[in-house]
């Protein structure tokens, strides 16, 4: 039974792959690292840790799991500018990367885009696009990337964006459709227990047909 990290429980995706990991016995352990401490969640086998992200190199014990889930994000207006965003979205994400391989972590997941692309024009979309090749790059034996559309859930705070995509979302063709955060969760948690080796990227379609139970309309990368 695995033991598994998680960065970005207190969000959308990362609390419903929470309370997904806690309630599946497939899984040892499970650690959040946080910003603020995690309330209102118990489990035996839950170790939280609030930390400073800037300083994740302090904690190097809390890294010392089999898989890692990364969850990490923000947006641009949250962020407060285009160098912070890029410090959490990127910097951040790559040291938790960084430090699951020092420590001996074999499966790196990450939660990312629809459209991520390094070469692309789209400044969120490039950040993106640059932590996937990063991460791709290290000694991980098993890397897998999901890249959902646009999310859908509850959250602490309003987005503007999420609310109309919702209400138009009979509009948009198949593979930009919206998803929810917890199908995005379940289809992380999936891919944790199979725990196969490569590079793996699943792309929004294919979570989605999960969900729903079909077999998908997008075939899953390996490389």
């Amino acid at each position: 039974m695995p033991s598994v990290l998680l960065a970005g429980a207190t969000g959308l995706v990362g609390r419903a792959c929470l309370d997904l990991l806690l309630a599946d016995d497939a899984f040892s352990r499970v650690v959040t690292i946080t910003r603020r401490a995690l309330d209102g969640v118990r489990s035996a086998k839950l170790t939280a840790q609030a930390v400073d992200f800037d300083h994740l190199e302090d904690h190097p014990t809390l890294f010392r799991v089999d898989q890692i889930v990364c969850a990490l994000g923000t947006t641009i207006k949250q962020a407060g500018s285009k160098e912070r965003f890029r410090a959490v979205d990127l910097g951040y994400a790559l040291q938790v990367a960084r430090l699951g391989v020092e420590q001996g972590a074999r499966h790196f997941l990450l939660v990312s885009s629809l459209g991520a692309d390094a070469r692309s024009r789209v400044f969120y979309n490039q950040v993106k696009g640059e932590l996937e090749t990063s991460v791709s790059a290290l000694a991980f034996r098993s890397v897998t990337i999901v890249r959902p559309s646009l999310l859908l859930g509850a959250r602490a705070e309003f987005r503007l964006g999420e609310e109309i995509g919702r209400r138009l979302a009979f509009l948009v063709p198949g593979k930009y459709k919206p998803i929810h955060g917890r199908d995005v969760a379940a289809a992380l948690v999936r891919l944790a227990k199979e725990d196969q080796p490569g590079r793996r990227i699943v792309e929004s379609a294919q979570m989605r047909a999960w969900a729903q139970g079909l077999p998908g309309a997008s075939r899953v990368v390996v490389s």
